[in-house]
């Protein structure tokens, strides 16, 4: 039996947006900061964003470009 595979298709799909960079600004009223790590291991890094996807993915993409691990669906 051959695999099928699906696609999104949709009008102007080749004609990608120019996208300027962008700076993400933490809001102080919205953010939480633990007082204190519990551990060395703790992490305080984790950001919660409102607003366009596509524009906030290319705001990170600067900084995470590498490091992020992927995982292809089997």
């Amino acid at each position: 039996m051959k695999k099928q595979k699906l696609e999104l298709t949709w009008i102007g799909k080749e004609e990608r947006p120019r996208l300027e960079p962008r700076i993400l600004l933490e809001d102080q009223e919205l953010s939480y900061h633990a007082g204190h790590r519990v551990t060395e291991a703790d992490l305080f890094d984790n950001r919660l964003i409102f607003g366009d996807n596509l524009l906030a993915l290319k705001a990170l993409e600067q900084e995470f470009t590498g490091k992020v691990k992927w995982y292809p669906s089997k």
